[in-house]
């Protein structure tokens, strides 16, 4: 029951567009063990800026 919760709430915060720091751990540590990881706020500011645009908060003009 508790992995049905879990990829539940994954599923929820996909499509709400929250990116899941724990799957981003867990990538690092299998592909980038020689790297440290982003605390979590540096982690969502870094995906809020790659979904949503930098500086211009994503406009073209």
């Amino acid at each position: 029951m508790s992995l049905f919760l879990h990829r539940l709430r994954q599923m929820a915060r996909m499509m709400v567009g929250v990116p899941d720091y724990d799957a981003y751990l867990r990538h690092m540590r299998a592909h980038h063990p020689d790297r440290t990881p982003m605390n979590r706020t540096a982690f969502f500011r870094e995906r809020q800026e790659a979904r949503y645009g930098g500086k211009n908060g994503g406009k073209c003009c």
